[in-house]
């Protein structure tokens, strides 16, 4: 009972020492020196501690300066003083004195050029007697230096009203000391006339009173050092607006928390600027404010500044005619502070404890340590952890004292200790211990009790050894051989230290541990001691075991560092390793361009290397891994350095010139080529010149814009330019000279050209000359003109040609071919009227001379015959979903493909998709040209031709390119839900692919959720993969609103989900349920009979239904009727039976025209019928794939198996079917659905069903002739389906992100997926009718039905359909349309 009381009181008076921690200020702990017990052995912390520690000072030559110091303790400190870590002798010292509270007095501060005794750290220094010693944090004496100016105030005038400012510009130091006068009279400062921080004057509102001869002084002890006198002037206000400019901008400034700022913003104009800020694009409000203040002249002021005013602060001034604005940036810096203090720590002796000291600052502060004033080096049992804590390993009794830690940054420093008392073995540490005191030592003695202690553990031996960890196993001591009430402490240290270590055992009666973090091939002193209630008993004998030797390799190399040596090069230092264990044959040097994968390497015998050949303005790693005999040792962390800047190393591309007006021409460029830069791009330079005055150059140095209007030229003049890069290293290569011809007068491009005046063609074998006079009206700008030719239609190809060209040659025309020929005037608005003319090409037997000629003399002569020779090596390089490189070579150059006349190259592009897409073209002067804003994931084709003077070549043979893929930019559409008949528990998904898709899309995931507003994670997913546009959800609640969401993926991630649709469950199995579309119910439905239930509710009788059947049964005769005698009166059309297998046969092969049949159509008028759309033939997938899937598909990623993309298909094939509903049990499992074709799935119109347009098999796929393929079986049964599926080509499914569900989710379960039992029906109401006949477990066989298009004497295949990756809905419909029109 006593023992427990004792413990109890320890207990409590341990909470109350905690209670005692000191405040902020303090040093140590300051818990009373009240004993414990009477008569207890247990020491108290002693409160030892700063009152006051010495700050920062600024102090002029000659000046006196106190640095304040003051420290508590019982016993009265002993206070000394250090000056740059070393300790002042004051007493010999004549101007420097200690005062009674500890304080330094330093009388007569010295300072001079070469001599700066008192300016420096100092510290203060507390030491008590046989306590220990603690040091103050470390206070900067400045001294300012001798009164000099670095700019003095200067003569000016102001407009009354306006603001002035008069510069006095000093050293920061002497700033404070800087008083103003005018006319030898003391300057009063108030809100109107203010001083900024650096000493010069702000006059805001000026008035007459302001006037007069002003002067700045210097006071700072000694004589007053006076600048010039500046007069100041006042003039009245200006008749006429004055341009608005800053006389006084901003500057960035950092800040140390607590600090004042001042943002200077001096602004001068007529009328007189308004002035006000912003902060981080916010607007400032500084009415009302107690902390931001508007100053004189507009000039911004922030007290007691702190990390959250940091930013950029924006001033701007309007005086309503004009803004200007100006920007600075503020950095605030923090000292540092503590977040967590040291804590008082008792311990024993081999124990090892843990300081804890966390720090916060900015910049991020350095923590050191100091045990009794002395700094604590880390060794083998000093060590620092965790970034800031103190660990010391294996406690002996001179390590008792006071720790403090340090912490300290650029801007500050501060100190926080705690003190470290060492009790003896016999005394208990009191309880609720420490969290400082580690793991391996938190198992403490409890308050002893008199009885037998144990004798020593017996046969101590270590059973197994390594190289890191010795175990160590014993038997119980003789005094008690059961031994399971005792605990162990095992101690243990290097021989010849006597500083040991102890580790417990972890459950009483255990009898062996594991020692770590041991050191290889050294030998260690172990002993036992056994513990029981009584305390510890008799030691074991030592016992020495050493630890195994290990591979000796070399450590990492210490103080690795890298810096660029040129723009090229990086010189990479390090030292030799500390654990070198071994000597170190050589060193291996890594390195690698940041971003890339592969790491190149280099040997090297020394501790440094420069490494040359690398890229210009490169971001590159570094590391080093030293070898000694055994090997490669531990590699160094990475050094990050950047090579230097340099002039770009490449022109600019792509320029182009815009001739605007008679006076100015707009250039057009582009970057240097990615690579090229050396640097950051600063800004470009433009030269340019009179082509006919080779030498008078003029530059003018644009921004980092990529254009320049160049104004004031000549009228009717030629310039030529070029454009060369800038960085701060200088200019790099300018562009090729590029020329381009003022207009003779400004002429209007406001509207389109008119038509050109005339147009003239004359025909040769292979080619046409066209000739054409401008248009009438020489007042509207003409920039070029366009040329469209083609067989029949002027829009096959296109051609641009410069504004002065009068003729032009179209080449490689087909011989006896008649041509239509177009001519457009066009300029920045748009093309103008078209002027039409048609040619017949001569035939090959033609062998008539081809002359020279004039056309319609007196216009313009015919060009020379030979044409130029057409670029070649086009290639098209993609760099990302919207951008791709075209470059070429022209062989009518010189080898060296250096460009040195004015020709230029034009490079056209367009895409397939949609057919009609227009060709887009665009001007260079280089043999590369960068094609920008095209579509992701679509294939281009590019081709260039060449103009020099009035010559011109063909266009080059076509290259190629498909754009990178992006993020679906558009969420499924169409989404629509739809309840399955007879199930009224599951649901029918319905959507169509994104309208931008940009890519394949590889997985849907369809979201729902009973609650809109649920978080997106709590919503239930079901993933589908991407062939699929339709799914079963099974197992909803009746009678509850669902909500669907639905999000489209390829193979660059996710796209944005579509907006929620509503949908409500029936209330009970013969209701529908309401959703965004009605309920499709199919031709086959019956409704029930006897006492069901009509979808109203109302009871339906017998003979109702009865006469419901007779109806229906009636109305199929009639029309069967109807189409017997349509399909007689069509077969009579038919003249033979031949004309009837070739239309068959035709249809097949895709001849098949727009409407009608082929006798009814005309040949087309020229170019007047071109546009006469056709459908066009297209290979088909003769894959099944049933549509409809359902809920044994996987709920999450882990369960999706990647679906097999056995068709690696061209992107210029498109395989395309129509195909309806599938039965519910024809619904495949994963597993089945791996060897599925993808079908994209798109809805008719909301009509009853129709006739089901499905795609056969290809006749390259069937075992059967071509006579076979044309004349398949017609079957007139209608199958249910409005849907049209779209075959899409499906890279292999990526893991779809997994949604979090709980287990006990209301809306449906995720134990284990239904599977569609073995004995299953089809059901009437949705027939499955795949393309080929699928062998499957209990599936039987359907056959292939399709709809007829065309006549019933005369069975077709179904109509091939052209459907683009991404149809467009109009599109579509149009098609349906069409082919429902043929069928009627």
């Amino acid at each position: 009972m006593a023992a427990g009381r004792a413990r109890r009181l320890l207990g409590s008076l341990w909470i109350a020492l905690l209670l005692g921690q000191p405040d902020p200020a303090g040093a140590a702990a300051r818990s009373g020196s009240q004993s414990l017990l009477t008569g207890s052995l247990v020491r108290t912390f002693t409160p030892f501690y700063f009152l006051v520690e010495p700050m920062d000072v600024l102090s002029v030559r000659g000046a006196s300066v106190i640095m304040n110091c003051s420290a508590y303790c019982e016993t009265s400190p002993k206070i000394e003083w250090k000056k740059d870590g070393t300790f002042l002798n004051l007493v010999s010292d004549d101007r420097r004195q200690l005062l009674p509270d500890g304080s330094l007095l330093i009388n007569s501060v010295v300072h001079s050029k070469h001599n700066k005794p008192d300016e420096g750290y100092y510290q203060c220094v507390a030491t008590v007697e046989s306590l220990g010693t603690i040091v103050s944090r470390t206070a900067k004496l400045t001294v300012a230096g001798l009164p000099r100016f670095i700019s003095q105030p200067e003569s000016s005038s102001v407009y009354k009203g306006n603001s002035a400012i008069l510069n006095c510009e000093v050293n920061v130091d002497l700033a404070p000391f800087v008083r103003w006068e005018q006319d030898r009279q003391p300057v009063f400062l108030d809100d109107r006339v203010f001083k900024l921080p650096t000493g010069a004057l702000i006059i805001s509102n000026a008035t007459d009173m302001d006037g007069g001869l002003y002067r700045c002084i210097i006071e700072s002890g000694g004589t007053p050092k006076y600048s010039d006198e500046a007069e100041l002037k006042i003039i009245p206000d200006p008749e006429v607006p004055q341009k608005l400019m800053f006389m006084r901008q901003p500057s960035s400034l950092t800040k140390v928390a607590g600090q004042s700022v001042v943002f200077p913003c001096v602004a001068v104009g007529f009328p007189t600027p308004y002035i006000r800020w912003m902060r981080n694009e916010e607007d400032l409000i500084t009415e009302g404010s107690e902390r931001f203040l508007l100053l004189a002249g507009g000039s911004l002021g922030l007290s007691d500044v702190s990390e959250e005013d940091a930013g950029t602060y924006t001033c701007i001034a309007d005086n309503g005619n004009e803004t200007i604005e100006a920007q600075a940036e503020l950095t605030v810096q923090v000292p540092p502070e503590f977040l967590k203090r040291p804590a008082n720590i008792y311990a024993h002796e081999s124990m090892d404890i843990v300081f804890e000291c966390e720090v916060t600052g900015k910049p991020t502060p350095t923590v050191k340590w100091v045990k009794n004033g002395d700094m604590v080096i880390p060794s083998d049992y000093f060590k620092i952890v965790k970034e800031h804590n103190l660990q010391v390993l294996g406690l002996v009794k001179s390590d008792e004292g006071f720790y403090q830690c340090i912490a300290e940054n650029d801007v500050g420093n501060a100190q926080a200790g705690a003190q470290l008392i060492i009790l003896d073995l016999d005394v208990a540490i009191p309880t609720l211990p420490p969290t400082s005191l580690t793991s391996a030592t938190n198992d403490h003695l409890a308050p002893a009790t008199t009885g037998p202690l144990p004798s020593a553990p017996r046969d101590v031996v270590a059973t197994l050894v390594s190289t890191r960890f010795i175990r160590l196993t014993w038997r119980t001591p003789v005094s008690d051989p059961q031994g399971d009430n005792l605990t162990y402490s095992i101690f243990y240290t290097k021989e010849g230290i006597n500083r040991e270590r102890v580790e417990n055992t972890s459950r009483p009666g255990e009898t062996q541990v594991t020692i770590q973090n041991l050191m290889p091939e050294t030998v260690y002193v172990f002993r036992v001691v056994a513990q029981n209630k009584h305390g510890p008993g008799e030691s074991s004998v030592p016992l020495k075991v050493a630890t195994q030797p290990e591979v000796q390799l070399p450590g990492p190399a210490p103080n690795i560092r890298a810096h660029a040596s040129s723009p090229t090069s990086v010189t990479v230092t390090w030292e030799t390793p500390l654990a070198g264990n071994g000597e170190i044959q050589n060193y291996k040097l890594y390195y690698m361009e940041k971003g890339q994968d592969t790491e190149q390497d280099v040997d090297v015998g020394g501790l440094s290397y420069t490494v040359n050949g690398l890229k210009k303005y490169t971001e590159y790693s570094f590391r080093v891994v030293a070898y000694n005999k055994h090997g490669p040792g531990v590699s160094t962390q990475d050094v990050v350095v950047r090579t230097l800047s340099d002039v770009p190393s490449a022109p600019p591309q792509n320029l182009t010139l815009e001739v605007r007006n008679s006076k100015s021409i707009m250039l057009h460029w582009q970057p240097p080529p990615a690579g090229t830069h050396s640097g950051q791009i600063t800004g470009y330079k433009i030269r340019y010149r009179k082509v006919s005055r080779k030498s008078d150059v003029t530059e003018s140095i644009g921004g980092t814009q990529l254009f320049q209007l160049i104004e004031g030229l000549e009228r009717g003049t030629e310039y030529s330019f070029r454009v060369a890069a800038l960085t701060v290293n200088g200019t790099g290569p300018a562009t090729d000279w590029v020329s381009a011809e003022t207009f003779e007068s400004d002429l209007d491009e406001t509207r389109v050209p008119e038509v050109p005046s005339s147009l003239h063609v004359r025909p040769l074998v292979t080619s046409i000359v066209v000739s054409w006079t401008p248009p009438e009206n020489q007042n509207i700008v003409v920039r070029g003109y366009a040329i469209g030719y083609g067989i029949g239609s002027p829009h096959a190809q296109t051609i641009k040609v410069d504004y002065k060209q009068r003729y032009y040659t179209i080449e490689n025309l087909d011989p006896s071919s008649h041509y239509v020929i177009t001519l457009k005037a066009f300029n920045n608005v748009g093309e103008g009227i078209p002027l039409y003319e048609s040619a017949v090409t001569r035939p090959h037997s033609d062998t008539s001379e081809v002359d020279l000629f004039v056309i319609n003399a007196p216009y313009t002569p015919v060009p020379d015959p030979s044409p130029m020779m057409p670029p070649v090596g086009v290639q098209a390089s993609i760099l990302s979903h919207d951008t791709i490189r075209i470059t070429w070579a022209d062989n009518s150059l010189p080898k060296n493909q250096k460009i040195t006349d004015a020709r230029y190259y034009t490079v056209r592009w367009k895409t397939n998709i949609p057919a009609n897409t227009k060709y887009k073209t665009a001007n260079a002067t280089t043999l590369s040209y960068l094609v920008t804003g095209l579509k992701p994931n679509t294939l281009y084709e590019f081709s260039v031709m060449v103009t020099k003077g009035r010559r011109s070549s063909t266009w080059s043979m076509t290259a190629h390119g498909t754009t990178f893929e992006l993020v679906p930019t558009s969420p499924p559409k169409d989404v629509t839900v739809v309840s399955k008949e007879g199930k009224p528990r599951t649901i029918i998904v319905n959507w169509q692919p994104p309208s931008e898709a940009n890519g394949k899309i590889t997985g849907y995931i369809i979201y729902y959720s009973t609650d809109v507003n649920a978080e997106i994670h709590d919503w239930v997913i079901e993933p589908v993969v991407g062939n699929r546009l339709t799914h079963q959800i099974q197992e909803l609640t009746l009678d509850t609103p669902y909500y669907f969401k639905i999000q489209a993926r390829n193979s660059k991630g996710m796209g944005p989900m579509s907006e929620a649709v509503q949908f409500r469950t029936p209330k009970a199995s013969g209701s529908g349920g309401k959703g965004s579309r009605p309920v499709d119910i199919g031709p086959d439905y019956k409704p029930p009979l006897g006492g069901s239930n009509s979808p109203h509710g109302s009871p339906t009788s017998p003979l109702d239904s009865n006469m419901l059947l007779v109806i229906i049964v009636s109305v199929g005769v009639i029309t069967i009727v109807i189409v017997v005698i349509v399909a007689v009166f069509c077969t009579r059309r038919t003249t033979s039976h031949q004309k009837k297998k070739r239309a068959a046969c035709k249809s097949v092969n895709g001849s098949h025209k727009y409407k009608g049949n082929s006798k009814d159509v005309k040949p087309p008028d020229l170019w007047i019928h071109h546009e006469r759309l056709e459908l066009k033939p297209i290979d088909k997938s003769p894959d099944p794939n049933p549509i409809m899937t359902d809920t044994p598909i996987p709920r999450n990623s882990q369960d999706i198996t990647p679906v097999d993309n056995s068709m690696d298909s061209n992107i210029h094939q498109r395989r395309n079917s129509y195909r309806g509903h599938e039965s519910e049990d024809s619904m495949s499992t994963l597993a089945g659905r791996r060897g599925m074709r993808p079908k994209m799935m798109m809805p008719f119109d909301s009509q009853p069903p129709q006739q089901s347009v499905r795609n056969t098999p290809s006749t390259d796929t069937m075992p059967a002739s071509s006579s076979q393929t044309c004349a398949d079986h017609q079957d007139p049964e209608s199958t249910p389906g409005p849907y049209l599926a779209n075959a899409q080509e499906e890279d292999s499914a990526q893991n779809l992100p997994t949604a979090h569900v709980r287990p006990s989710h209301p809306l449906k379960s995720f134990a284990v997926p239904a599977v569609p039992p073995a004995g299953s029906t089809y059901d009437p109401a949705l027939p499955s009718t795949p393309l080929l006949t699928q062998q499957a477990p209990n599936h039987p066989v359907h056959s292939v039905k399709t709809a007829s298009i065309g006549t019933l004497g005369r069975t077709r295949p179904p109509m091939p359909v052209v459907v683009p990756s991404a149809p467009d809905v109009q599109e579509t419909t149009r098609m349906l349309e069409d082919s429902e029109s043929v069928e009627l």
